[in-house]
């Protein structure tokens, strides 16, 4: 898979922000890459020494995805939220919220 360089970021409303991207590879790995949590734990990682202990996706509409960071000095960081559109394999519309409440 190969990254384009077409990220574009846009804001449709004050509430949302839509980023599209192109990638030279067919759409399912792409979708897989998004969704799987074996593949999302190999690219979504944050500084050199940062592991990410928690990768959970319940890919469903209404279903939760959670991530766990860990720093090498034992600090956590997390983030996830709620699938509410699912179009497999061309779109993903999910709902971030605020780490405290996190779906667990």
């Amino acid at each position: 898979m190969k990254d384009t360089g077409t990220l574009k970021v846009t804001t449709p409303t004050d509430r949302e922000i839509a980023m599209t991207r192109v990638f030279d590879a067919p759409r399912r790995l792409v979708f897989d890459a998004l969704t799987k949590p074996e593949l999302v734990k190999t690219w979504l990682l944050g500084p050199p020494g940062w592991s990410m202990p928690v990768c959970e996706i319940d890919l469903r509409v209404g279903g939760a995805y959670r991530f766990v960071w860990r720093g090498p000095d034992g600090t956590e960081m997390g983030m996830g939220g709620v699938n509410r559109e699912i179009v497999v394999p061309e779109w993903l519309g999910h709902r971030e919220v605020r780490p405290g409440l996190v779906p667990r």
